[in-house]
């Protein structure tokens, strides 16, 4: 498709000037300059290419050259002189226009963003601007969140560049890649979990072993901040679990609210059931993460005893301990849910370094 022809009206009356300074070698004054900045700007606002414009300019110097001589006979370097300050200052206003409209476009983004994620706004308005950023927000979407060993901002290297593999491998698909508070932000379609599988690749990498939550899919515009709640609370979680997956799912961790929504019982059930661990030289810490990872190497003993780095005598002393200390048997399997589901609760709780 063709360029829009450029109207003479965004030349102004360079013609007349570059007469002029052949005939007099003089410089373009200010107030020259100051036109073809605003003629650079109207450029600007109205969507031309600088490039097209700059040719523009070299076509209407060949065309309107000068032919009398100067006075001085310098016609020829006066004329290029001109043509240098009136095409530097026509850009100069063009690049000005361009930057204050990137910095009106990087608000109005980052209001949406804000938006967005809290929830912010009438969520009809909402989906509305959401068109303008390339999501259809009547549709599921899902947010995957990467958090790293520093803040993040979108003008960082490790954002772009996990913005410019995404876009090289689906750069046809609807996404929105951002930072929030510090973190790397995702928001892709539901039914494209491909997209946020190989954001989670690349910001894992790029944020030099990062983790990175997904949230599950939700409709309309609050889904997105429901999707983007959840993969934060998945972070928090992970942190207080010490969960080394370095790839969440909000799916896959559903558990975890369910037992923690009754934050009273819970808080009841890890007092009763590990309390009396407080009362074992070292405090319940050691007795703890016994039970930890005896749960977690699926109550296989030598295992355990290779995880602690202890023999399995020593580790077999510390169950017993634990069964003479709670009256719960970590190896019967009738004892075993209650108990686990307690250093769950104590993990998530963060017993006994707080008092509950």
């Amino acid at each position: 498709m063709p360029e829009p022809e450029i109207p003479d009206e965004l030349l102004g009356d360079y013609a007349r000037i570059l007469t002029d300074v052949a005939a007099t070698g003089r410089r373009l004054t200010r107030d020259e300059l100051e036109d073809r900045r605003r003629l650079g700007r109207q450029a600007a606002e109205t969507g031309f290419q600088l490039r097209a414009l700059v040719v523009r300019h070299l076509a209407a110097t060949r065309a309107d050259w000068p032919l009398a001589p100067s006075v001085d006979g310098a016609s020829t370097d006066s004329v290029l002189a001109a043509v240098e300050q009136a095409v530097d200052a026509f850009a100069e206003g063009f690049e000005r226009a361009q930057r204050m409209t990137v910095r009106r476009e990087e608000a109005a983004r980052r209001e949406f963003i804000d938006d967005l994620l809290y929830g912010r706004s009438d969520l009809g308005r909402l989906a509305e601007r959401a068109t303008r950023f390339g999501l259809r927000l009547s549709r599921a979407h899902a947010v995957a969140v990467a958090a790293g060993p520093e803040a993040y901002t979108e003008t960082d290297s490790v954002p772009r560049t996990v913005e410019a593999a995404l876009l090289a491998r689906f750069g046809g698909r609807k996404i929105l890649i951002t930072t929030k508070d510090g973190r790397l932000i995702c928001i892709a379609p539901g039914s494209q979990p491909d997209v946020l599988r190989f954001f989670a690749k690349q910001a894992h990498a790029a944020t030099d072993g990062g983790r990175v939550a997904v949230g599950r899919p939700h409709n309309g515009p609050g889904g997105v901040v429901h999707s983007y709640d959840e993969a934060l609370d998945a972070l928090d979680l992970a942190e207080r679990m010490d969960l080394e997956d370095p790839v969440l799912y909000a799916a896959d961790l559903l558990v975890y609210p369910v037992l923690t929504r009754d934050r009273q019982a819970m808080a009841d059930l890890v007092r009763s059931q590990l309390g009396p661990l407080q009362r074992a030289r070292g405090g319940a810490e050691p007795l703890l993460k016994t039970l930890t990872v005896y749960f977690e190497a699926g109550c296989v003993a030598a295992e355990t005893a290779r995880r602690l780095s202890l023999s399995v005598r020593a580790l077999t002393y510390r169950l017993e301990r634990i069964h003479q200390l709670t009256g719960s048997d970590p190896s019967d399997p009738m004892h075993r849910y209650t108990l686990q589901t307690a250093v769950i609760g104590a993990r998530l709780l963060d017993w006994p370094a707080k008092e509950l």
